[in-house]
């Protein structure tokens, strides 16, 4: 019997349309596109499939968490930008999840101004991953994978 593929779904918040744009010396040269694309290739040996969506509008975030729901998906990735630190309507949603879900910063959050230190999603997530750049998707998909498959 084979066994089903595993899927795990990739959220952007705010901005993060923007990256190799904006603020290359915090956030990296390389686009989402690209930041992407190379985990769709990472993630052919992992055996899993991926879904992405990103989005500059919270509600739509919700949205998405929602439908997220409703497909019953094995894990999930989330960079919220700047929700991580306004976003109870996010952090709610993200609740109705049992999945494991990886919270994503390209910088370390902790190291920057006083106003992001503080993750509204830190306490109900499985891990957090922050101040890798770009690597800290690789790192995230790496757990995450293995986290599943062994389960």
């Amino acid at each position: 019997m084979k066994q089903k593929t595993k899927k795990i779904y990739v959220i952007n918040g705010p901005n993060l349309n923007m990256l190799g744009k904006r603020e290359p010396q915090i956030y990296g040269a390389l686009t989402l596109d690209q930041i992407m694309a190379d985990l769709t290739q990472q993630a052919i040996p992992l055996g899993v499939d991926l879904g992405f969506f990103q989005s500059n509008h919270e509600g739509a975030i919700v949205d998405k968490v929602h439908e997220i729901f409703e497909e019953n998906i094995d894990g999930i990735m989330i960079n919220p930008g700047a929700l991580t630190h306004t976003s109870v309507a996010l952090r709610d949603a993200l609740l109705l999840l049992s999945c494991p879900i990886v919270e994503i910063h390209l910088s370390n959050i902790y190291k920057r101004e006083s106003f992001r230190h503080k993750s509204l999603l830190a306490d109900i997530v499985t891990g957090q991953i922050c101040g890798f750049g770009h690597y800290g998707y690789q790192m995230a998909l790496t757990a995450i994978a293995n986290m599943i498959n062994e389960s």
